[in-house]
């Protein structure tokens, strides 16, 4: 295929003005997949191609692109079909390659020759919706894809974490986007500073390990998850960021390079108070204790025991739950407080973020 090579910096991708037919022909639909004990709805009615089509899309965990919208999809097919005199995809598509791609300059012509196909297809970074309207554009108007025509640039040999850079990047500046499905990929990004990095993958093993009081309650989704969730992984991943930079010396000096060390912190946290509340812990319908402001809270309240160095001392002698059941024990007296009905008359605030703050030092004053 006919390209352009362009070089930036030490960085080198490629032009590529596409006709439509052959660029469908050439790149993988892909989503992200969020690991076992999350299910996804697909948008899935027998009688609805679009449905069908994104419902085929393939889910794996090292895609990085959301699931597709039929919504969306709908309204680019509809745009293109209206859009008579205007160009249909003004823009560029964004595609890669992990596939180190050959450049065969034409002659003279240094930057511009024939640039190979990569033997597994191109995944798309940014334009999927658009192609995947183009996709069904076709299926409807086939004779009409030899004159529509895609530019594209092309990105070859590099690691899968440079597309997930690229995707985080565009879609954190320019769309409005989940922000937890962004979280879900920070840990994966270069120029990410380590207490990001950090806050991520402990999200990430709050989420799925078996040991996390957390695992398949922390909302990856936003509106698209079919199970119970307790909070939202964006919301979750501040909390735990704030814990990192407000005992430094902790967690990027002490645990620097530990991650599961960070967790495991954590985790017994957790369970302790698990344990100590396991009247409430999870009855979501009479109880706000497992609610998003509570466990925001909960995460503050450990960010204040993580700095009473006794505390943290007898925890690495022995780690365990039972170092944090003894300092919240008082808690199991607050159950009723917790109690859905009059919630917020108990805990009043101006907003959520006032909340958390009142249910943290409600908490506080009953620890030992």
């Amino acid at each position: 295929m006919l390209a352009t090579r362009i070089r930036q910096k030490d960085g080198i991708f490629y032009f590529v003005n596409f006709k439509a037919r052959d660029i469908l022909s050439r790149v993988k639909f892909t989503s992200r997949f969020y690991f076992e004990g999350e299910t996804i709805e697909a948008e899935a009615d027998e009688d609805d191609p679009i449905a069908k089509f994104i419902g085929s899309v393939e889910r794996t965990e090292k895609a990085f692109q959301r699931l597709l919208s039929r919504r969306k999809v709908r309204e680019i097919v509809n745009f293109y079909e209206s859009a008579e005199t205007q160009p249909a995809i003004p823009g560029t598509v964004l595609l890669f390659s992990e596939d180190v791609l050959k450049f065969r300059p034409l002659g003279q012509y240094q930057s511009v020759g024939d640039l190979e196909d990569p033997k597994s297809g191109f995944l798309i970074i940014d334009g999927q919706h658009r192609l995947a309207g183009l996709h069904f554009y076709g299926a409807r108007n086939e004779s009409l894809l030899d004159h529509i025509e895609v530019p594209s640039v092309i990105f070859d040999g590099k690691t899968g974490d440079f597309a997930a850079e690229m995707f985080v990047t565009i879609n954190s500046t320019q769309t409005r986007i989940n922000r937890s499905h962004l979280v879900d990929l920070l840990d994966r990004i270069s120029r990410t500073d380590d207490e990001t990095r950090l806050a991520a993958s402990l999200v990430k093993k709050l989420y799925e390990a078996d040991s996390s009081p957390l695992q398949y309650k922390i909302n990856r989704l936003g509106g698209r998850s079919r199970q119970e969730k307790w909070i939202l992984q964006a919301e979750l991943f501040n909390e735990i960021k704030k814990l990192i930079i407000q005992n430094d010396k902790l967690f990027m000096k002490d645990f620097r390079g530990k991650t599961d060390r960070a967790f495991e912190l954590i985790a017994d946290y957790l369970k302790a108070v698990r344990s100590v509340m396991e009247r409430i812990w999870g009855a979501n319908d009479r109880y706000k204790f497992t609610s998003s402001v509570t466990l925001k809270a909960l995460i503050r309240v450990l960010g204040d025991l993580t700095l009473q160095e006794d505390l943290i001392a007898k925890w690495r002698e022995n780690p365990s739950p039972r170092v944090f059941e003894r300092v919240i024990a008082g808690w199991a007296d607050l159950k009723d407080e917790f109690r859905s009905e009059g919630f917020y008359e108990r805990f009043p605030a101006k907003g959520q973020i006032e909340r958390v703050r009142v249910i943290e030092q409600r908490l506080l004053r009953e620890v030992h």
